[in-house]
């Protein structure tokens, strides 16, 4: 699976996930399913910031790699404000909402805009090559348990790329 494929799976694994939150009528099966979305989210903002937008970082693609390093810094800070509440908190539902919104605009501006242009940028063996660097990454952090638990240290500032 190539760079850009494992991406766009990752986005429909989380559009499924809030999907399912939304629908959970039983407050610990919605925790779960949140603590399951914190993980997949941490991971793919991870493996985003730092194999990824290095690797595809030209002048064609700067402007939107800065202004996606900024939108995963609103998304970590909207994780880190439901990792702080249960989920039976009455601003849950709608943090989890607001969550939604920032994840669905940062992934669709991403396959409408910049892996068409990661696309004309890189050849088909660079961006499988690249896949293959993440998917090891991805398994690193998944083995490492937890990966949303580091969320809160890194709302601070934008990742550098």
């Amino acid at each position: 699976m190539d760079a850009i494929e494992l991406l766009e799976s990752q986005h429909r694994k989380v559009e499924d996930l809030f999907s399912k939150i939304e629908s959970a009528d039983d407050l610990s099966e919605k925790e779960a399913l949140f603590n399951q979305l914190a993980d997949d989210l941490a991971i793919h903002t991870s493996i985003e910031e730092h194999q990824f937008y290095p690797a595809v970082k030209a002048r064609q693609t700067e402007d939107l790699l800065l202004e996606s390093v900024e939108e995963h810094l609103g998304i970590k800070r909207a994780l880190a404000d439901l990792l702080e509440i249960d989920a039976a908190d009455k601003t849950f539902d709608a943090k989890i909402k607001v969550l939604k919104e920032l994840v669905a605009h940062h992934a669709e501006e991403e396959e409408d805009e910049l892996f068409p242009k990661v696309r004309k940028l890189l050849d088909d063996d660079i961006l499988e090559a690249l896949g293959q660097e993440m998917t090891a990454a991805q398994v690193e952090l998944e083995e490492k348990g937890s990966p949303r638990e580091a969320v809160p240290s890194e709302i601070e500032v934008p990742a550098a790329i």
